[in-house]
């Protein structure tokens, strides 16, 4: 008979051993009702608020912002591209439906790699989900800019170059996106309940004003602009499917709010799959609409692709004014959603001990994460303002499918780990969904260029370098003797 040999109390375990150990679901929870002595979050979110945060931080990016980059690679296809994203994160969102009931937390995909593959894992997932989140709300509040000068061109106004773009790009600052995440930031200080308020306005506003397009634009429609359907074959389809699909990260940003959830094992599942449906139906649908008003080679080099559609088929300023103004709104959702959820995935991570714990810190007072909110958004805001994101932007794909993909691979370890483990919601047709949902990621992974892939893997790269340096040294999980990590897993 063999026994596990004993870390001592205090010792740093081999690396080996350390990226293997998985945190309990169990502890987790517990985390989450003490968060380590630093305050904790409070439970103000019922189904409509989270379905509300899934959608704000989804619908709008795919459509307002990369529509005009992603149509020359599809062509008139660009709506079959939306459906094929939008069925692999389908896929992979009744996988994060299943493991929010299960794991009712504040970390997302991050924690579900914890309870199931270990440190290491949940280390470079949390680490995708840094550059998921943080990049693409810098890259979101970028395109920002062009519908303000939509908006404010209605008054004969454009804002300079200088103002209105990075070094890099033609100029010395993106203003309007520095400004736009700022106050994304402020209203996240103030308090969940007030941020998912006014997001669920902005969401009902920017859902009106896309029926409204589609209702201007199917005045003008011409079948004969999806003719040919596929220029750029099948391989252009495909690629502008894994381009569009980080606009579909909205239902992760709805499981990071697990704490704050009155009822997350019920809730959760339903505002993940109700999110999905409706931004899946109104990307489809803006798309059809915008190809059958203009030839898809139209939207090359056009910026804000919407407005001018509507200004161009109703030659009335005042429509173009209203739909500038709730794109920007739209946007202004996209950052404050995709930001609260960085926030909460950064909070997680600081209670293992992975990053700092100033990020981990919840005021009394206001109930968030409030200097660790200031850092993300500071930090968000110069690089949206100074730095131009270019490939990196596009790597946020990779890091949202390899996040997506884990999860997938979380399902079938749980269910075959622990079957009888209560579940509020089970994957449908499993095994075959998961394992679907996880080939159809690396599908769109394959599909992205290699540039995108080295970005990547540099990024990778120093995230291995931080958390040598840093995360497996103040690990709480890693640093657990043998008897106190068994301890912690007894009950889960």
């Amino acid at each position: 008979m063999t026994t596990t040999p004993k870390t001592l109390p205090g010792a740093t375990p081999s690396l080996g051993r350390q990226l293997i150990r998985r945190k309990s679901i169990a502890q987790m929870e517990r985390d989450a009702r003490n968060n380590s002595g630093h305050g904790s979050l409070k439970r103000n979110f019922g189904v409509l608020q989270l379905t509300m945060i899934s959608v704000g931080a989804t619908l709008g990016t795919g459509i307002l912002v990369i529509l005009g980059d992603a149509v020359p690679i599809a062509g008139p296809a660009i709506w079959l591209s939306f459906v094929v994203a939008g069925f692999a994160a389908l896929l992979s969102a009744v996988s994060y439906a299943e493991m929010a009931g299960m794991v009712p937390v504040a970390g997302s995909s991050y924690s579900y790699s914890y309870a199931t593959m270990g440190e290491g894992m949940a280390w470079i997932c949390g680490w995708c989900l840094v550059l998921e989140y943080a990049v693409s709300v810098a890259a979101v509040a970028v395109g920002a800019g062009q519908y303000v000068n939509e908006t404010i061109a209605v008054f004969g106004i454009q804002l300079p170059d200088a103002i209105s773009q990075p070094p890099g790009g033609g100029g010395l600052v993106n203003l309007p996106a520095l400004i736009i995440v700022l106050l994304a930031t402020v209203l996240l200080v103030r308090g969940a309940k007030e941020s998912a308020l006014v997001n669920t306005i902005i969401v009902f506003a920017k859902v009106a004003i896309l029926i409204f397009f589609c209702i201007v634009a199917f005045t003008a429609f011409n079948a004969g602009n999806f003719e040919p359907l596929l220029p750029m074959g099948a391989a252009g389809m495909s690629a502008a499917a894994s381009k569009v699909f980080f606009s579909y990260i909205g239902f992760d940003a709805a499981s990071t709010a697990g704490e704050e959830a009155r009822n997350p094992k019920r809730d959760l599942p339903r505002a993940i799959l109700l999110s999905m449906l409706i931004v899946t139906t109104v990307y489809v649908l803006v798309a059809v609409a915008a190809i059958g008003a203009r030839n898809w080679q139209w939207f090359d080099g056009v910026e804000a692709p919407l407005v001018q559609i509507i200004n161009e088929i109703t030659h009335q300023p005042w429509i173009a004014l209203v739909f500038a103004v709730t794109s920007v709104l739209a946007i202004v959702s996209v950052v404050l959603t995709v930001l609260y959820g960085q926030t909460r995935i950064l909070l997680t991570m600081s209670r293992d001990g992975l990053v700092p714990k100033v990020f981990g810190e919840v005021s009394p007072r206001t109930h968030t994460p409030v200097k660790g909110t200031w850092i993300v958004g500071v930090v968000v805001a110069l690089t949206a303002a100074f730095i131009p994101l270019g490939a990196l932007a596009d790597a946020t794909s990779i890091g949202t499918l390899f996040a997506f993909a884990l999860v997938n691979v979380a399902v079938i370890y749980l269910r075959v780990t622990k079957p009888g483990k209560a579940r509020s919601f089970r994957v449908p047709l499993y095994p075959v969904v998961p394992v679907l949902g996880a080939l159809a990621c690396l599908f769109l992974m394959a599909n992205l260029d290699g540039m995108t892939w080295l970005v990547f893997g540099a990024w990778m790269l120093v995230g291995i370098v931080l958390y040598l340096a840093y995360g497996r040294r103040n690990s709480r999980v890693g640093g657990l003797d043998d008897q106190a990590y068994l301890l912690s897993h007894q009950d889960d």
